[in-house]
């Protein structure tokens, strides 16, 4: 053992590693492998340096002590080094992902799923630490979609302009209400004369707005044809008046809400009876509201069927009730009259369309033009036009048609909830831009809200927060994800793992999306099943492709040339005939005893 200087020290050495192996320290996880080696490398250096202490010429005690200290502090170094070894935790947990990005991933449909019908949306997600190509395949959007994300979240951008431009290319009648005028119209009309020679029937392109009229077509949202009986007119009576006092949508069935109601019901149906509907116009109606009592009545009076509308009114003229009676019908005309405007008049009393947009012989692409500065009056007045729309689309028989309303909450329907619920058998497809569940629930009350949220079966989610986030989140169910633990006691420390399930898209996550990414959730067919809904990705689009096609688009073109001189004539004209026809109803009834005790003189 002795015989070689060099053979003693590795039979040292050996020994050495043979007590590390029993070594147990307490763990710690502040201890690294570097600190160990460190320790190990620096004693094994020393330890065997010591070998040039035997060349001092010194005593041989001394030369015997600084040998031995020298080869004892290489040993301890050596000793130390491998005892860290045994402290360190050598399974430690994995401190790269804080935000715990890579487990809450999970697999999402890669397939192109496509039909006569869907809407597909290219995107790329993250699996663990990779990137995947994935698409959104909204196979059934008769099933209704909604669109939901903050402002500049990529509602427009990412969704709703694929959604026009797709549903297009595959022959679709559409409807746009288009809150920021011209924004998507400019695309559906642009997309239209690239498309139109597609359709068995090319499809008209029709336009309403209220601010640039020489670029907007007339339409009567009142047209008599469509309106075949006086639950039409009540209809149409309770979606302008709603629309117009948005916090009377809470207050249904208040005696103060509901008969104003009845009265602009009775005046609409008498204008739709009168010489079969000529007059029957949103501007005549708002004239004739504003004749005195005594004539309003009067001629009221002379329609049959609005007689049960109109006797609590009368009777409350009659019995000198008019704080009651100012009550009842002063709101509905203090409000109509915020209506009363040359421009309006002038697009409301036309005729270049009617609203049934999915008429097999006559298609239609219509853009409704909102403005944000003037939403209070533009928005109730678009509500009555999408009222009357809804009812003559939602009908057997007719194209397959797609609606899409930017800004949904901007516009009242009272009947929203059961359109989605029913026109999926009439091939009504149905796209709802909202910014958050809150603002639908406070211009539409928290239980059509809910209905309506609850009933859609397709949703598309960018950035949202608050309870909107939570509720995304638990409707997109669980995920399994790892979980690690960490124990330190003073004497061991332990590592356990484990599987649970966790929320698949947390409400912080949606809270924190990008512009472009999306959350949400598909709906199947039972002939083409998805099991991947579910998905969490970002939405790949062309900007360059997009930008050059947007510097290539033609403004709408202008329909007619229109001067104040023409819109004031009609506006006069709208007040004349209220007049004439007060003045040959009165005249008629003076003229027929028996009829002249239909006249009210107070």
């Amino acid at each position: 053992m002795f015989s070689n200087f060099h053979k003693s020290k590795v039979f040292a050495l050996f020994f050495l590693l043979i007590s590390l192996l029993g070594a147990k320290g307490r763990k710690e996880e502040k201890l690294n492998h570097k600190t160990a080696f460190a320790y190990i490398i620096t004693g094994v250096l020393i330890y065997f340096l010591s070998y040039l202490s035997l060349y001092l010429k010194a005593k041989t005690t001394e030369i015997a002590i600084a040998y031995i200290s020298i080869s004892c502090i290489g040993f301890l170094l050596m000793l130390s080094g491998g005892t860290l070894l045994s402290r360190i935790i050598k399974n430690k947990l994995n401190n790269k992902d804080i935000f715990n990005k890579e487990n809450e991933t999970f697999p999402q449909e890669e397939r192109l799923l496509e039909n006569e019908y869907s809407i597909n949306l290219p995107a790329r997600y993250h699996l663990k630490d990779k990137v995947r190509n994935s698409w959104i395949n909204i196979i059934n959007p008769f099933r209704a979609l909604m669109v939901l994300g903050t402002p500049g979240s990529g509602k427009s951008y990412f969704v709703i302009r694929h959604v026009i431009t797709q549903h297009i290319r595959k022959g679709f009648t559409m409807f746009i209400y288009d809150f920021k005028f011209d924004d998507l119209s400019k695309i559906t009309y642009n997309t239209w004369l690239k498309y139109k020679h597609l359709y068995p029937i090319p499809p008209q392109f029709y336009v309403i707005n209220f601010d640039d009229l020489s670029r907007t077509h007339r339409c009567n949202p009142l047209e008599p044809s469509a309106m075949t009986d006086i639950t039409d007119a009540a209809e149409s009576a309770r979606t302008i008046l709603l629309g117009l006092n948005k916090e009377w949508i809470k207050r249904q069935g208040d005696f103060f809400v509901e008969s104003p109601i009845n009265f602009l019901t009775a005046i609409i149906w008498y204008l739709r009876k009168y010489k079969e509907g000529e007059f029957c116009t949103l501007p005549h109606v708002i004239e004739l509201m504003q004749l005195d009592y005594d004539s309003l009545f009067t001629i009221l009076r002379t329609e049959k069927e609005i007689e049960v509308l109109i006797n609590p009114f009368i009777n409350a003229y009659l019995n000198d009730a008019m704080e009651q009676l100012e009550g009842q019908i002063a709101s509905a005309k203090i409000a109509m009259a915020r209506l009363s405007s040359p421009q309006l008049y002038y697009v409301l009393s036309g005729n270049d369309f009617t609203l049934d947009i999915n008429n097999p012989a006559e298609p239609k692409i219509v853009c409704m033009g909102n403005n944000p500065q003037k939403i209070q009056i533009y928005g109730a007045v678009l509500s009555l036009y999408v009222s009357r729309l809804i009812k003559l689309v939602n009908q057997k028989g007719k194209l397959k048609s797609s609606l899409i309303f930017d800004e949904f909450p901007t516009i009242y329907l009272n009947n929203m909830d059961s359109l989605i619920a029913t026109a999926r058998s009439n091939k009504v497809a149905t796209c709802l831009g909202i910014q958050d569940f809150s603002q639908l629930r406070k211009d539409y009350g928290r239980e059509q809200a809910d209905v309506i949220l609850n009933i859609t079966g397709n949703i598309v989610s960018g950035q949202v927060t608050g309870d909107t986030a939570k509720q995304l989140s638990e409707r997109f169910g669980k995920i399994m994800q790892d979980r690690e633990s960490l124990s330190i006691n003073s004497g061991d420390t332990s590592i356990s793992r484990s599987k649970q399930l966790e929320s698949a898209v947390p409400p912080s996550k949606i809270s924190s999306l990008s512009s472009g990414e999306f959350v949400g959730m598909v709906a199947d067919n039972p002939d083409c099943k998805i099991e991947l809904k579910t998905f969490h990705c970002e939405i790949v689009n062309d900007h360059e492709a997009l930008k050059k096609e947007e510097e290539n688009y033609k403004d709408i073109a202008v329909i007619r040339k229109i001067d104040t001189t023409i819109v004031q004539r009609n506006y006069l004209q709208v007040k004349q005939d209220v007049q004439e026809i007060m003045q040959s109803e009165i005249e008629q009834l003076l003229q027929d005893p028996s009829r002249a005790y239909l006249v009210l003189k107070k």
